[in-house]
């Protein structure tokens, strides 16, 4: 590498500063307690010096970062972005003067748009402890990578390579950061970090933040705090001086947290190549972001074939799709394709359960709500009972194992709220298991769980609600989030505690009965070990619906035991709910076949 060039680069670069950006989509950045869009680096530094590695690059495991200060010239830093593999992200990192590169390759390079922080490592840090329930760890197992490609499909972020992760497991230059549930075993959460002088040879000390992800439907607080304290606390004894990261500017919530963790925001540029994955920071707006999930899910991926998009109305989730003559009318999964009969089957509980009782599937007791008499023998016969709209979703105005008359009636009130006829239901325990099938044929199924908040041994219930309740909410767009009601006072009350009582360090309080996204549940992928009968089962229930894309809710001991028993179907499922499965995808086949 000719020294002059190599010098000279490398000045203007630390002159004004480092920068990166995370291997996602880019456009989705969420909870402030782990966002799967935040990453790293920046930080201006004194000259590179000439013994930096030439042209400086290492594979991460979802594309190449490149020490810009160690190409001899933009032409080449320009030439080595453009050979960017298929479905990977790469990344130029410290680029002083990015019109340089940028003129190179103009239709095919880019500026990446996000605002660079920087934390110096000798500056005290409070508190580098694991926050309650939680251990950080490093990847030490095949199945670690696995459960962290599981967390970046959640959040659309670019796999890891499994084979390149496994084969560095063991090196330094790259940490891939681990955050376990103590009381579950689960991965919660990851983080990536990056030394600069290891990587690049960076004589100057620096260090980068990479990637942090959490599950968005973990109920542990401080997961993504934990990991950046960790990676802090790590770099800090290796002696390094920074550690940068860089986040989209319109990310509040994660921008609020590394104020709190002691960045500072400074002036940097990073380049990137022009793909799919980034076309969201180089094209603009597509209308997605007026989108809910649901609806801009569906979009996103007709777009990327090339379907032509209308958005009619984008506060209701209703967009039209053509492609080769055919047009189609969908408000987020439902299509023209449903007809009216299979949509007043699903929309009346009570003609749903009739329906698929009439071909043999297994269904609870059910009945009307009628006179106080009638309602109360009902109750005394069931033992307890789900009390619930005859025609309502969202899990509004549903009360769960109601087990006696004072209950019952302010159960059956509260549905009344909703409108409509009332139902009462036989409860049966066990698991909410949600099945997708889309052109009669299982597509996703997931466990799903109620809200339940996890004590520090200092926080009322009331507190740690509301905290959660954000966390969700931030999460999922604003879809999910736990409201204080009766029923969540019904929930807590019935575990002999109030809004103000304070559970220890790691107890687990259930604060709802029902599983439903919108008051706060969670979604546990169980596809691959879902049971034939149970898979049989919602085929089935589809077809006696005569509906094509349908979201059935069993009952069950359990998601791999053929025990069950169906108690609703959804004529418009959200499908953002299930990753890493396929369901916007199948779904567009489904409309459109041939694009397939």
């Amino acid at each position: 590498m000719p020294p002059t060039h190599a010098a000279s680069l490398a000045k203007r670069s630390r002159s004004r500063g480092r920068s990166a950006l995370p291997p996602h989509a880019g456009s989705a950045m969420h909870d402030p307690a782990g966002d799967a869009a935040s990453l790293g680096t920046g930080v201006p530094h004194a000259p590179a010096p000439v013994s930096a590695r030439p042209n400086a690059m290492i594979d991460c495991g979802w594309g190449r970062l490149m020490f810009a200060p160690a190409f001899a010239s933009p032409a080449l830093l320009a030439a080595e972005l453009q050979q960017e593999a298929a479905g990977r992200r790469d990344i130029a990192l410290y680029v002083d003067a990015p019109q340089l590169v940028l003129a190179q390759a103009p239709q095919t390079l880019f500026l990446d748009p996000s605002l660079l922080f920087r934390r110096r490592l000798d500056a005290p840090l409070a508190d580098s402890a694991a926050a309650p329930g939680i251990t950080i760890r490093r990847l030490a197992t095949r199945a670690d990578i696995a459960a962290i490609n599981r967390l970046y499909a959640m959040r659309k972020m670019v796999p890891l390579d499994a084979a390149a992760v496994w084969q560095q497991r063991g090196q330094d230059a790259v940490a891939y950061l681990i955050a376990e549930d103590e009381q579950s075993g689960e991965i919660v959460g990851s983080a990536m970090g990056v030394d600069h002088v290891l990587a690049f040879g960076d004589e100057q000390g620096g260090s980068s933040l990479w990637c942090l992800v959490v599950d968005p439907q973990t109920h542990l607080a401080g997961v993504g705090r934990s990991l950046v304290t960790h990676l802090l606390a790590l770099f800090a004894q290796r002696g390094r001086q920074s550690l940068d990261l860089s986040v989209l500017h319109d990310n509040e919530h994660a921008i609020g947290l590394y104020h709190k963790l002691g960045f500072t925001q400074f002036d940097g540029f990073i380049i990137k190549h022009k793909n799919a994955i980034n076309e969201p920071l180089f094209a603009g707006s597509s209308g997605c972001d007026q989108l809910n999930p649901y609806a801009a899910l569906i979009v996103k991926e007709a777009r990327r074939r090339g379907i032509g998009v209308e958005i009619v109305d984008a506060a209701g989730g209703i967009f039209s799709l053509r492609y080769g003559g055919r047009e189609v009318l969908c408000r987020e999964s439902l299509s023209e394709l449903t007809g009216a009969v299979a949509m007043t089957w699903c929309q009346d509980k009570a003609l749903t359960r009739a329906r698929l009782a009439a071909v043999g599937l297994a269904v609870p007791r059910q009945q009307p709500a009628g006179s106080a008499e009638d309602n109360a023998a009902f109750l005394a016969a069931c033992g307890s009972v789900v009390v619930k709209p005859a025609c309502g979703e969202q899990g509004r105005g549903i009360s769960v194992d109601v087990r006696d008359t004072a209950h019952l009636a302010g159960a059956i009130e509260a549905a009344q709220r909703e409108g409509g006829n009332v139902l009462l239901e036989s409860f049966c325990p066990g698991q909410d298991l949600r099945i997708v099938v889309i052109g009669y044929e299982v597509v996703a199924a997931a466990i799903r769980k109620p809200a339940e908040v996890v004590g520090d041994g200092a926080t009322d219930l009331k507190t740690l609600i509301e905290r959660h309740s954000a966390r969700r909410a931030a999460a999922t767009g604003g879809e999910s989030r736990i409201p204080i009601d009766a029923e969540t006072g019904r929930c807590i009350a019935a575990q002999g505690l109030g809004m103000t009582s304070v559970p220890k360090a790691g107890q687990r309080v259930p604060v709802r009965k029902t599983a439903n996204l919108h008051t706060g549940g969670t979604l546990h992928d169980v596809t691959a070990q879902l049971h034939p009968v149970l898979r049989e089962a919602a085929v089935t229930a589809a077809r006696a619906l005569r509906i094509p894309v349908v979201g059935l809710d069993f009952l069950v001991p359990a998601h791999d035991r053929p025990e069950y028993v169906v108690i609703e179907a959804n004529e418009r499922p959200g499908l953002a709910n299930h990753e890493p499965q396929p369901t916007a995808e199948r779904f567009v086949d489904l409309l459109f076949p041939f694009t397939a």
